[in-house]
């Protein structure tokens, strides 16, 4: 399941095994192209205020159940501040797989990918893509979820995350840890990771309040996808 947005700064809107957590907080140089990648469980923050010709950001969780291994979570909650770019290229993916476990001792899957990212630019060239998988293999039973949630806020001039707004984040990040490690029920999994998406939009709306906006783009854009569980 994916969304691929390919446009003249013109996104479609809307649509842990338990590891440790770390923040890395990096500088994007202005004049040349910004490039990060996060991996599962970690949070991600890079703020700059500069201009970049380009700027690159991948984020993929990957969550593998087996009998060995028969429990596997994973999440991550990345923020990207680029500021002024000409061009962008974004990536968010969730991909979680259960294998060879069984009815009577089934496998439990689950990745979930949270990428915020923020830009800023009259004629930014933006390419977007959002994933999501989850698939069983020869696993009868088996529990197995992938939800990719991507946020681009797009505004007029450069703004920077203040940090209340990043405190806001950081204990949406807290509980998502939380709910992913809580093995409550796929359907109320799914909608209480919902409702944590539900929050990031509401916080990222408040702090682009004030900002000037595109008049052709929606100031917070919402991709969401979600695979699995049971059955695939």
């Amino acid at each position: 399941m994916s969304a691929h947005v390919n446009a003249h700064r013109k996104p479609n809107p809307v649509g842990k095994s338990l590891g440790r957590k770390a923040m890395r907080i990096g500088l994007f140089a202005a004049g040349a192209a910004g490039i990060a990648a996060a991996v599962p469980a970690q949070a991600a923050m890079a703020a700059g205020g500069g201009g970049h010709n380009a700027a690159v950001a991948e984020d993929h969780t990957f969550s593998h159940a087996d009998r060995a291994h028969p429990t596997q979570v994973k999440d991550s909650f990345t923020v990207r501040q680029f500021g002024t770019v000409k061009s962008a290229g974004i990536r968010n993916q969730a991909n979680a797989v259960s294998v060879g476990c069984s009815v009577d001792a089934h496998c439990r899957s689950v990745a979930l990918s949270f990428q915020i990212v923020t830009l800023a630019g009259r004629h930014t060239h933006l390419n977007a893509v959002n994933l999501s998988d989850a698939a069983n293999q020869h696993c009868d039973g088996c529990q197995t979820l992938a939800g990719a949630y991507q946020f681009v806020v797009s505004t007029a001039r450069p703004i920077t995350l203040d940090s209340a707004t990043k405190s806001r984040l950081a204990d949406i990040h807290r509980r998502l840890d939380e709910l992913s490690r809580s093995g409550i029920p796929a359907a109320d999994l799914k909608t209480k990771v919902d409702a944590l998406a539900a929050e990031v939009t509401g916080v990222l709306h408040d702090a682009v309040a004030d900002a000037p906006k595109a008049a052709d783009q929606p100031a917070v854009a919402v991709h969401r996808h979600m695979d699995g569980w049971p059955g695939h």
